[in-house]
């Protein structure tokens, strides 16, 4: 290793060290790395527009986008319907959790995980709130599952778009390629073995339900604006040559027109302002940190590093070979973001497989298991986790690394091991 590298593992690994011991410091811990990363020239290079470039605007702007159509559905009092129509099909508070942690997931096969979390959120926010329970962990729950199922199609999260576009895999490929069940199936069954692991997380929130009252929505249009989100994005995904930034894109125009329509409807701005600071904006710098601090330990090559020294730790033995670069990627995807490691990983990962003169989809659909299931251990290791902790913050409720653990972990774990065992039978 160089000294440049030496020196960015350290504050890397001191950056996270801060980040667990004091969770209230995380965005000045991020951001002094990120800014001594800047001065000591360890990104690529300190031009404002490399910097720019180097965070993700098109995540940045999905989530605040969606922040502010989320205000207005929460606003027309349609999560607190949606929520008395789930506990009219539950018989207690564990089922609640369940049948919402199900339904996330299911959404969240088809638009982002960060998308997913925030209109999810607020229905199970109205969920806890009428059963005066915490919604930590329904929350939390939520933005497992929607990690979960971000793999099982190629417009769920993207890191599936990555692997669809280096591997010229299209929508259908997911579900049936080359005459195999395709990864879809494999994280449908992870989902599915998480439903006993959630029973026996959460067999003590035996509390009966009662849906009797009900809820008079006050404006569609909320509700409208976010269903328009998820088939737009659906339909972005299909069409060619898109610009990057096109998902954050949709979601600033809808949210723009949300809130225009509120304005014409109501005939004042009045609700303007704590539209706008309902946006988490502590989330976001957050990510653009974590976007800034990954760029550079890409930059200065740690990552390639990393999944070099994975890649060759499996020799010529293609079970052990697999077995690495799916756990492998787990572990290092509890702490980094999963963009810039599938983005180094995929050529290796294609240059091994020439070289063994293999098929390379059971080493692609294993690195898309470990690298999009491992973000959910820790309550950094994926957007959507860092979007839940800062909506359950804003609601009065803190969460500690061992309170997101508890949860995470064995879903992770659960959901792994299945998808591990079913891509290395069918894809081997």
């Amino acid at each position: 290793m160089t000294s440049m590298q030496i020196i960015a593992l350290i504050l890397f690994i001191a950056m996270y060290v801060v980040m667990v011991a004091k969770q209230e410091w995380r965005v000045y811990a991020i951001w002094a790395v990120a800014v001594v990363f800047v001065i000591l020239g360890v990104l690529g290079s300190r031009s404002p527009l490399y910097l720019l470039s180097s965070i993700n605007w098109n995540v940045i702007m999905m989530i605040g986008g969606t922040m502010l159509i989320v205000y207005y559905f929460t606003e027309s009092k349609m999560p607190n319907l949606l929520a008395e129509l789930i506990l009219g099909r539950c018989s207690n508070v564990m089922w609640v959790i369940i049948l919402m942690s199900l339904f996330s997931g299911a959404v969240s096969a088809f638009i982002d995980n960060v998308a997913t979390v925030l209109m999810i959120a607020p229905v199970a926010l109205a969920v806890c709130k009428k059963l005066k329970i915490s919604p930590a962990p329904m929350i939390l729950s939520v933005a497992v599952s929607s990690n979960l199922q971000g793999a099982a199609t190629l417009v769920g999260d993207t890191t599936s778009i990555m692997l669809g576009g280096y591997a010229g895999m299209n929508f259908m490929d997911f579900f049936w390629m080359n005459g195999r069940l395709g990864i879809f199936w494999s994280v449908e069954l992870g989902a599915i073995a998480t439903v006993p692991i959630m029973m026996l997380l959460f067999h003590k929130y035996n509390q009966p339900v009662d849906a009797k009252s009900t809820t008079k929505v006050t404006n569609y249009f909320p509700t409208v604006a976010l269903c328009s989100v998820v088939v737009c994005l659906i339909i972005a995904s299909f069409v060619p040559n898109t610009p990057s930034f096109i998902n954050g894109l949709i979601c600033c125009i809808i949210a723009v027109i949300t809130m225009l329509e509120d304005i014409i409807r109501t005939k004042g701005t009045d609700k303007i302002k704590p539209a706008v600071l309902s946006v988490d904006f502590e989330t976001l710098l957050i990510l653009c940190g974590l976007f800034l601090v990954i760029q550079g330990i890409t930059d200065v090559g740690l990552i390639d590093l990393a999944a070099q020294l994975i890649a060759a730790a499996g020799g010529g033995n293609l079970f052990l070979l697999y077995t690495i670069i799916v756990w492998g990627s787990v572990v290092a995807s509890a702490f980094i973001d999963n963009i810039p490691y599938v983005a180094t990983m995929l050529p290796i990962i294609r240059q091994i497989c020439a070289l063994m003169g293999i098929d390379p989809y059971l080493l692609y659909f294993g690195l898309l298991t470990g690298a999009t299931l491992g973000g959910n251990i820790t309550p950094i290791g994926a957007s959507a986790n860092i979007t839940a902790v800062g909506i359950l913050k804003k609601e009065g409720y803190s969460t500690s690394f061992g309170d997101f653990m508890k949860i995470g972990v064995p879903f992770t774990l659960t959901a792994v091991i299945v998808g591990y065992l079913f891509i290395w039978f069918v894809w081997r």
